[in-house]
This record gives C-alpha cells, structure tokens and sequence, in this order.
C-alpha cells in the first residue's frame, strides 16, 4: 500500500510538470527561478521600436529582481504580425509589438485608430493614448466583442509617429493624388481613406514595395520619416509630403495565458516596465524622426508641409462611414478632447 500511494504521488506530480512545461512550452522557463519570456516585433534592430523594447527588457529585470527576463525576435522571425497575435492567442507566445491597424482585423474597436485625421497633432494624440480614453482603447483589447475573449490584452502605446505621402511629384493636395497608385496597407480604413482622397489603392506587402515603386508598379506610398529611410524608398520617391493623415500607435500586446499565469506582484512589475519603455520608445522615435530628415535632406528629398483643411474634407466621409457603435464613441470622445 505504501509503495502504491508513492507511485500515486509521483504520477501526480509528473502530470503536474508536463501540464506546467506543456503550458509554457518554448516560450518560458523557470530554470533558477527566473522566468525567461519571448516577445517578437517586426521591426530591425535599428529602429526606435527595437529600442523601446529593449528598455522593456531591461526595466523588467530590474523591476523583478533579475527573476523575469525578456528574449527579443526583431525582423519578423517569428511571423507577421497577425501571425504572433494568432501565437499570444494559443499561449505559445508571450508578448509582441502590434500596429494598430493590425489589431482593427482582430478587434473591430481598434479600426478607430486607423480613421484619418482623428488627431489634430501630436500632442492631441499623446493627451488622448495617455488619458482615460487610451486606458480604456488597451482595455477594449483584450476583447473581440463585449463578452468574447480576444486571447491578448494591450500594455502600453508605442510611437510610430503619423503617415504622410511621398511619390516622385509632389503631392500638395487631395488633386494630386488623382488617378495615382498609392500603396496602403491591407486594411480597410486605409483603403477607404485613398478613394476619398481621389487615389487608388493599391495593398503591396512592405517587402516588395521598393521594387514596386522601382518599376512603376505604385506611383507612391505613405508611411512615416524612419520607415521611408530604413527602406530607402528615398532612392526612388524625392518627394515627401507631411500630411499627418494618420497616427496609429503601435502597441505592446501580452497573451492572456501569459498574463494570467503570473502573479500579482509580477504582473505589477510588467505593467510599470511597459510604462517606462513607452516614454523611452518615444524620445527614441523623435530622434529617429530627426536623423530621418537629415538623411532625407542630404539624399536630395523635398520635404512639404501642405495645408491639411483640404485633406480634412475630402475623408469626411470615411469617418462618418466607420463611427458607428462603439467606434462612434470612441471617435466623439477623442475630438471632444482637443
């Protein structure tokens, strides 16, 4: 009998192990106590993205006494960005960095980021991430609809700064852009956005647009400052319009499962850590944002600024078309708070 409740003990025990290392699998492990995480991103290591979530790393270390440690995946190794969402959601996955306009196809709460011109500036878009409504945007996250888990929940904005025109003629105002090729990204907002401005959209995967612009495939694309020099689309497009018709954050995503299974005090020290790296990530976007433009400016690029109001106008109806339900609330507290 003895011998039975020993072997009892020890299956349970063994069950127990397999559950634990079944559940956190390749992402972590508590060899010495410490709980190593993986959290990927799509960016280079050159990029302020990259930068933010190194201090991430860091701050976590230190907050946790050097018992949570980060592993970083830049450049896309572990998937697209939908594909690491897909990866929080199952738990394989610890954290990622997600665009905004990423999230809109998981989320349809998050397609407000992705409505042009919902932010008159920067620091009506900083006031909105860092108020009540931003608390309550990475809140609405962690469901795809009221009561339908999403599998993830959002920790802390990240600057990717706002999107802006350039093409190989200037692009001054919504006429320019008439009958022009634009590449967007694959997300309906975007799309809506170029027909309004009388453009035709033209969705092209970030890795083939290069070539694409090379050869005439688009006319022109839209992006920000450090995104258009890591490429070096400044080679093809001279000229770059700021136009600001959109600011989408990107955003520090935790699984659900991951989140879950930490304790309090952990899930404490993870939430102050992305705080920090927010305010860091910024800073480090602004210079990324400066060396951009000094690089665009010794490359021969003409920088505009264009009056918006007519850009304003012509995408009216794109916000119209997208504020309804939540989004309508959404939308009328942002504006309310300029």
């Amino acid at each position: 009998m003895k011998y039975s409740y020993l072997s009892f003990g020890f299956l349970v025990g063994l069950v127990g192990a397999c559950v634990l290392f079944s559940f956190f699998g390749p992402d972590a492990s508590s060899g010495s106590d410490v709980l190593r995480l993986k959290v990927a991103h799509s960016q280079p290591v050159n990029h302020p993205i990259h930068a933010g979530i190194e201090n991430f790393a860091e701050r976590l270390a230190l907050y946790s006494g050097g018992t949570m440690e980060l592993t970083i995946f830049p450049n896309g190794q572990l998937g697209s960005e939908t594909q690491t969402l897909e990866q929080m959601q199952t738990g394989s996955l610890a954290l990622a960095k997600v665009g905004g306009a990423t999230l809109g196809s998981f989320i349809p709460v998050a397609k407000v980021f992705s409505l042009p011109y919902l932010f008159d500036d920067s620091e009506h878009y900083w006031s909105v991430l860092n108020g009540p409504i931003g608390r309550d945007l990475l809140n609405e996250l962690s469901a795809v609809l009221p009561g339908q888990a999403s599998g993830f929940r959002g920790l802390t904005y990240y600057d990717a700064g706002s999107r802006n025109f350039y093409a190989k003629k200037p692009i001054l105002s919504p006429a320019d852009l008439t009958g022009l090729k634009i590449r967007v990204m694959n997300d309906p907002v975007a799309i809506d956005t170029m027909k309004a401005l009388g453009a035709s959209p033209t969705p092209i995967a970030w890795g083939e647009l290069y070539t694409a612009l090379q050869q005439g495939v688009v006319d022109g694309a839209e992006n920000n400052p450090p995104s258009f020099v890591s490429s070096r689309h400044f080679e093809v497009c001279k000229e770059f319009s700021f136009d600001h018709h959109s600011r989408i954050p990107d955003v520090l995503m935790v699984s659900e499962k991951t989140w879950n299974a930490l304790t309090e005090e952990q899930q404490g020290w993870m939430a102050q850590a992305a705080a920090d790296s927010s305010e860091f990530q910024r800073q480090a976007w602004a210079d990324g944002v400066e060396a951009a433009l000094a690089k665009m400016e010794a490359e021969g690029v003409q920088v505009h600024e264009v009056d918006l109001a007519p850009f304003q106008k012509a995408t009216e109806s794109v916000r119209a078309r997208y504020a309804s339900d939540q989004l309508r609330g959404y939308l009328e507290r942002i504006q309310a708070a300029k």
